[in-house]
């Protein structure tokens, strides 16, 4: 299992960026024309406290890279564990969730 990612509570640019590959064939899955999200809430339950839509460049999306920005207020939190569920809406319109969730730990800003 992969380390959480760690944030700060309060912080309005922090950027996770993902590769998603195919466990069958170990490949990129080609993310072009695809719309990919991050669903995102407090660990052990279910009121999603919002999502954010992956960025990339032509040359990532074909490389199966996505960039997640978190800003405004969405990290004004309490400290604690959250999860990301990640959600790749194809340009088909055939939908695919990640089954591995990421894990987030927020810690409290010290001002």
């Amino acid at each position: 299992m992969a380390e959480p990612i760690l944030l700060v509570q309060g912080d309005t640019s922090p950027q996770v960026k993902v590769t998603l590959t195919r466990k069958d064939t170990g490949s990129a899955e080609d993310l072009t024309g695809s719309t990919v999200k991050m669903h995102f809430r407090k660990k052990a339950t279910t009121t999603l406290l919002f999502s954010i839509t992956g960025q990339s460049t032509p040359d990532e999306a074909t490389a199966g890279t996505t960039i997640f920005a978190f800003s405004s207020s969405q990290l004004d939190l309490d400290p604690g564990k959250y999860e990301g569920e990640i959600e790749v809406t194809f340009d088909s319109g055939a939908k695919e969730s990640v089954y591995e969730v990421v894990d987030f730990v927020l810690r409290e800003d010290f001002a």
